[in-house]
């Protein structure tokens, strides 16, 4: 156990986000995902939410703030929707750990698979709304 990090962040998943360097992105999947069949290295967060995650993973990295966007979710199909109160919960988790941060970009289904494959890690979670997935692109950590 370590002090200022959240039990939610898991040895394996600290290992990860200290191994990315600075545009490496990391995907958080819901339940729903095909991780394996996209990345070769993914981890279980089962049973957790995507929003709390956020909560505990933001605070020790930055967002890349050299690109346009550094936050993505995957865009729902014609004839679905998004659930607000999810993607407020994201963009409020966001928001509380790096404020300004631009507007979430929502790419198509498909390309949001070939970004996960050239993703550093994805993190299969516990989340099951549907389109719940995100993929955050971390930026330089300073001293």
């Amino acid at each position: 156990m370590l002090r200022g990090i959240s039990p939610l962040v898991s040895p394996e998943l600290l290992a990860i986000l200290s191994r990315m360097g600075h545009g490496d992105e990391l995907v958080l999947s819901d339940a729903h995902f095909p991780a394996e069949s996209f990345n070769s290295r993914v981890l279980r967060a089962d049973g957790l939410r995507i929003a709390p995650l956020l909560d505990a993973i933001l605070p020790l990295w930055l967002l890349d703030p050299y690109v346009p966007t550094p936050v993505f979710m995957m865009a729902p199909v014609s004839g679905d929707s998004l659930d607000a109160d999810l993607v407020a919960s994201y963009r409020a988790a966001i928001e509380r750990h790096h404020p300004g941060t631009p507007a979430t970009e929502y790419i198509p289904r498909f390309d949001f698979y070939d970004r996960t494959r050239s993703a550093f890690a994805v993190l299969v979670t516990g989340e099951t709304a549907k389109y719940g997935n995100i993929i955050l692109k971390k930026g330089v950590i300073t001293a």
